[in-house]
């Protein structure tokens, strides 16, 4: 893919960015943002990022996997073995992994698992437990990785990717996008109980962030979380004097498959990818 002849590179600190959601230029289809209103050129300021990223980005590997490869020295930049938390500009830098030059982005693919009770999220081996990894078939083992996490007794859909911008708006906190759960307790819990935790809970000294929460049986309700704290859901009914008996995530943003068997894998059709981008303001 050639570079586009209105590409211009600057950094970030020294325009003013009218930041709406990255669109492509149609000359070069690289993600650009325009600096100031009425500007129709193809602008780019220097994307200096840490590396881990930069290869999560580009679907080499997951973050975690990235630093592993750096810290084993198989990856360059300009020739130079790099060191982990080194910084690189992919845009300028030449980045190898194990030799071979990094292709300026990978062909994107999204995948959801109904993820059975008793599966690990996690790309490590883990030799005592089955693992996510251990569900997908040969030809995508590597090439995509879990979005969040789903705790090994949880159910669910779990979104599997190498689009390191989608894993990144859809785990950071501060972008709010919504998963919805249905939970269902131990013994019937009271309507006090679920006000409580639409309210929020105290845990490890910080309150949950008030959230929707619909009942549907004496032991069974909705909740619908903007943040994904450690077995936060689990916690937040310990917390109002309740326990899980089991607990199932139904939906990711706008995406919702209730026909998807338990441990059933499938790729998402373009109109599901489409809509989860436009959700995510991701061009």
């Amino acid at each position: 893919m050639s570079k586009c002849k209105e590409l211009w590179l600057f950094r970030k600190e020294s325009w003013m960015i009218w930041d709406q959601p990255g669109n492509a230029c149609m000359a070069c289809s690289l993600r650009w943002m325009r600096v100031g209103r009425g500007s129709d050129r193809c602008y780019r300021w220097s994307m200096i990022e840490r590396l881990q990223k930069i290869l999560s980005a580009r679907g080499i590997a997951s973050r975690r996997k990235a630093e592993e490869y750096i810290e084993q020295g198989l990856v360059k930049v300009n020739g130079k073995v790099a060191t982990l938390g080194q910084k690189a500009d992919p845009l300028t830098d030449k980045i190898e992994v194990d030799g071979r030059v990094i292709e300026a982005r990978r062909e994107m693919l999204y995948y959801v698992i109904n993820k059975p009770h008793g599966v690990v999220t996690t790309n490590a081996h883990m030799p005592e437990d089955k693992t996510v990894q251990e569900l997908l078939p040969a030809k995508l083992r590597g090439k995509v990785f879990p979005v969040g996490r789903l705790d090994k007794n949880s159910t669910g859909l779990l979104l599997l990717t190498n689009d390191g911008v989608l894993a990144y708006r859809l785990t950071h906190p501060k972008f709010d996008h919504e998963k919805e759960y249905l939970v269902e307790t131990e013994r019937d819990i009271t309507s006090g109980q679920l006000q409580k935790m639409r309210d929020g809970v105290m845990l490890f000294g910080e309150k949950t962030k008030p959230t929707k929460v619909l009942r549907v049986g004496k032991k069974e309700f909705t909740i619908i979380l903007t943040e994904g704290r450690n077995r936060q859901i689990r916690r937040m009914c310990q917390k109002v004097g309740s326990s899980v008996h089991s607990l199932r995530r139904t939906r990711i943003v706008t995406f919702r498959d209730d026909a998807l068997k338990e441990g059933e894998l499938r790729p998402l059709h373009p109109e599901e990818i489409a809509a989860l981008l436009r959700a995510l303001q991701i061009g």
